[in-house]
């Protein structure tokens, strides 16, 4: 006697999904096997044991035989243990204890346990994205990833806890409601930060640095003694960005429920991230990789802040790779077989010491550093990497008058307000463009909309040869200029734009050399 199941199932691979056929083929033999083909993983292979307990634990029967599973399409590697029950199914309906005419209707993912529980899975959000694209009716999944996937609306998203759950929803003895929820609600409560910039004390000069960089999505170093707050400002940076869009939430909720790290109470990311990796992190861990490609913090990231404290303690070739995603807002893995694109549109914050004791441009504090030693800390960084950063602040210890005053500081959303407005100007000037704001212009698009008047360009000449300003930092005063303008409300770039522009080039004026 032998038999025929096909059951649909959907996988990830980077952060998009594809759906895929599970053929199970039954048949008599004289020793019985199981035998699991189409590229799969070590975890694939596995499923056998846990399918067969927990076919026996719901009350079903395994069937004894010759088995065959194919994943199709064969050209392409499986990882994980996401196609567990659809293979259940696809035994059940090969072996003829079950008959549904429903089976084609719906992709099914979960992971079994052995008494026949169904557990979570990663990357249900691009599942249920990837089964409305495919045409099929819904996803049957485990009710904890049920909230993520319920974001995808126009597709059925049916939770159930168990693997008798799914064939008696199946065979139709009894109805699973669709899960749902109201999705406005959802981007409305979870768009909401605990932190303030009002919690900050002093250092206006940087808060205003942050403000600009906010509002031109300009690319940031911190320069400063220990204890002097560059964390704490950072932490905030997000908060006064402009709040993401739904599509813009969705995307960044993909790239962490592919992670796996996406929180069951936590359906949908409508905050900006904010990754703060250790300067011990490996190339892989930062851009991403692995023999399944997983995101890396870069893309983990993505429409928020990246923030690599102590930036001349990392490792030189892990910093190098950030400089193609920083032009291209993409990082690609490349495999022998294949390759993975990655969204990377990220702001890059980097914070560093003034020397390697810390405390070279603190009045107050002697600093033991050669001259030799403070240049070859600082040479650390790359010029390529410096090039792709748009302001050097100094961020100075904070004065006890500062700490305890009571005056009122300028709240997040007061500072949301203003830079989303320069957002708006950005976004109209730039119609049309694959860019919406000031910091990716292109050379073209400097000289047209950063045309100067005669005093500011007379300041801007001056500076270069006076101050010493390289030539790369040309083009980064005239995009922050651009910047201060549009928070200032001005048509034209104007002298008292590029002053403050040029004060934001630090590490070109050679304080440090």
């Amino acid at each position: 006697m032998t038999g025929l199941g096909k059951v649909k199932s959907v996988a990830v691979y980077g952060i998009e999904a594809y759906v895929l056929e599970i053929e199970v083929y039954v048949t008599k033999g004289q020793l019985p096997s199981t035998v699991v083909i189409g590229l799969p993983d070590a975890a694939v292979k596995e499923c056998r044991d846990r399918v067969k307990a927990a076919l026996k634990n719901s009350g079903y029967k395994f069937p004894y035989k010759n088995i065959t599973i194919n994943l199709a399409p064969a050209d392409r590697k499986k990882e994980g243990p996401s196609f567990e029950l659809s293979i259940a199914m696809g035994l059940l309906i090969a072996s003829n204890q079950i008959e549904t005419a429903k089976i084609n209707e719906y992709g099914i993912v979960g992971e079994l346990a052995l008494d026949g529980r169904v557990r979570k899975v990663n990357g249900c959000l691009s599942m249920a994205i990837k089964c409305k694209e495919a045409g099929l009716k819904g996803l049957i999944l485990p009710a904890d990833n049920a909230p993520e996937a319920a974001i995808v609306e126009g597709i059925d998203i049916i939770p159930v806890n168990t693997l008798s759950d799914t064939v008696s929803f199946l065979t139709n003895e009894f109805i699973i409601t669709p899960f749902s929820l109201n999705l406005s609600d959802v981007f409305s409560d979870s768009s909401h930060y605990d932190i303030d910039f009002m919690d900050v004390k002093g250092q206006e000069h940087v808060k205003r640095a942050l403000t600009i960089a906010a509002a031109g999505n300009h690319n940031v170093l911190m320069i400063g003694p220990p204890g002097s707050g560059k964390t704490m400002l950072t932490q905030r940076l997000p908060t006064i960005m402009p709040g993401l869009t739904l599509e813009e939430a969705i995307e960044t909720t993909a790239i962490y429920s592919s992670a796996g790290l996406l929180g069951q109470d936590n359906s949908l990311i409508a905050t900006r991230p904010f990754r703060n990796p250790h300067h011990t992190i490996s190339t892989a861990g930062l851009v991403g990789g692995g023999s399944f490609p997983r995101p890396g913090e870069i893309s983990l990231a993505h429409h928020g802040v990246l923030f690599l404290d102590e930036l001349p303690e990392y490792n030189r070739k892990t910093l190098e790779v950030l400089r193609q995603p920083l032009e291209t807002d993409e990082i690609t893995i490349s495999r022998a077989m294949s390759s993975v694109m990655f969204p990377a549109e990220i702001m890059l914050v980097g914070a560093m010491n003034p020397c390697p004791c810390g405390y070279n441009t603190d009045p107050k504090k002697e600093c033991h550093c050669s001259p030799r030693q403070i240049r070859n800390y600082i040479s650390k960084i790359s010029g390529p990497l410096l090039d792709r950063i748009d302001i050097h602040v100094e961020v100075p210890n904070v004065q006890y008058k500062d700490l305890t005053s009571d005056a009122t500081c300028e709240s997040s959303e007061e500072i949301r307000a203003e830079v989303t407005k320069a957002r708006e100007a950005q976004l109209k000037r730039f119609q049309g463009l694959k860019y919406s704001t000031n910091s990716r212009m292109s050379t073209k698009q400097i000289k047209k909309h950063c045309s100067l008047d005669s005093q500011a360009e007379e300041l801007l000449h001056q500076a270069m040869t006076e101050l010493n300003i390289s030539a790369r930092g040309y083009n980064k005063i005239l995009k922050v200029g651009r910047t201060i303008a549009d928070l200032d409300h001005s048509e034209n770039v104007c002298i008292e734009h590029i002053s403050e522009a040029v004060q934001y080039r630090n590490l070109d004026r050679d304080l440090w050399k």
